[in-house]
């Protein structure tokens, strides 16, 4: 069994846990360089799992389209949201306050060389999340991340009957180490997505929904955590071992 570092990075800019999860990814990928001559799995390698949660936020996938922002430089700043193009898969995504972020750096090569696989694990630690609070969680073909439908308190008409999506997932691999994950809206606030076609789907029957909106009242998030690590050590067959970020002291929202 594996041992993977969890570190919760609490609340930090985009910019600041891209830089701190490069610098792990890094370490991971230059650590497996230098035991070349080794079977993986025969040496210590610090596989991680980063829980973070980011102020106002647009990502865009290498593979997105940047007509997918509905928003131009100065009314991004008038909302006070940052927007980052990165190399991860996927297309536009918002990440904000409420919202579980997290980032597992894994050597896939200690665990298994299925990048679908290995999404699909992702999807799944969501939809046994979204089962321990009762709600029926879902994947649907050619569109990553995981999906709910049926009734919602407080929604009516049209809007109850689309399909709601709550967990993007984009990811980005090198040398088999993992980088990005997924974006689990637990308490987010969902106007955001309004400023952009989330994840490029245009299509009216499909929305964007948080875990708050399904329950009618705000979820516990530390609990939500604690939940999504359980899933997540089963899953992945792994020991998560506590830790605290490694000489980083930018951990504010302000």
């Amino acid at each position: 069994m594996q041992n993977v570092r969890f570190e919760d990075l609490g609340q930090m800019r985009y910019s600041e846990a891209w830089e701190y999860q490069t610098a792990r990814h890094r370490k991971l990928v230059e650590n497996k360089l230098a035991h070349r001559q080794e079977a993986p799995g025969t040496y210590p390698q610090e596989h991680c799992l980063l829980f973070v949660e980011h102020p106002p936020v647009f990502t865009l996938g290498k593979s997105g389209s940047s007509d997918h922002l509905l928003l131009n430089e100065q009314q991004l700043a008038e909302r006070g949201i940052e927007y980052f193009p990165i190399n991860r898969g996927g297309d536009i995504t918002f990440h904000g306050p409420g919202q579980l972020v997290g980032y597992p750096l894994l050597d896939l090569e200690c665990f298994f060389t299925d990048v679908h696989r290995y999404v699909r694990h992702i999807e799944e630690i969501m939809i046994r999340t979204l089962a321990d609070y009762g709600l029926e969680a879902y994947r649907i073909k050619d569109y990553t991340g995981v999906w709910l439908s049926g009734p919602t308190p407080g929604v009516k008409g049209t809007e109850a009957q689309k399909q709601r999506k709550i967990c993007a997932i984009g990811v980005h691999l090198s040398r088999w180490v993992t980088l990005h994950g997924w974006a689990f809206n637990v308490n987010t606030p969902l106007e955001y997505f309004g400023y952009i076609v989330p994840c490029g789907i245009a299509d009216p029957d499909k929305t964007v929904t948080s875990l708050q909106r399904e329950l009618g009242r705000p979820a516990d998030f530390q609990e939500v955590k604690d939940v999504v690590k359980k899933h997540f050590s089963n899953l992945f067959e792994c020991h998560l071992t506590p830790a605290t970020p490694i000489a980083f002291t930018h951990n504010i929202l302000s």
